[in-house]
């Protein structure tokens, strides 16, 4: 049997994580939430997670040192950038240090549900 892809989203607004979740999880996914990055760093050291979302402006570690260390860490993880304050700068560096994408916050919940499905080659059933 073959394991439920998995998802870490990281944002300091509890909010996000308590949106995104039950959606990626009625599609079968494994969803971990930490509004600590911190603990969410400590959690990817610990576990390989197929996809992590994170907010950008977040305490120490911030979404682009989660991604810098998603890379070092786990180079196969797919790294999609949430935030509410984009720049053009902003989304040049985290596309530059290998995000998959960059979203501007307010988003639709179907469009994280739908770019994680497409990261993971899944079909939108």
């Amino acid at each position: 049997m073959s394991e439920s892809p998995r998802v870490l989203i990281v944002d300091d607004e509890a909010i996000v994580c308590e949106r995104l979740q039950p959606p990626l999880e009625r599609l079968g996914l494994e969803v971990e939430t930490f509004t600590d990055s911190k603990a969410a760093a400590r959690q990817l050291r610990l576990r390989r997670f197929d996809v992590l979302v994170t907010d950008l402006k977040m305490a120490k570690p911030d979404g682009l040192e989660l991604l810098r260390l998603t890379r070092e860490i786990s180079p196969s993880t797919h790294v999609v950038v949430i935030s509410g304050f984009p720049t053009v700068d902003a989304a040049r560096e985290v596309m530059k240090g290998g995000a998959v994408d960059f979203i501007p916050k307010p988003f639709k919940i179907s469009q994280i549900r739908s770019l994680i499905l497409e990261i993971l080659g899944l079909s939108d059933s």
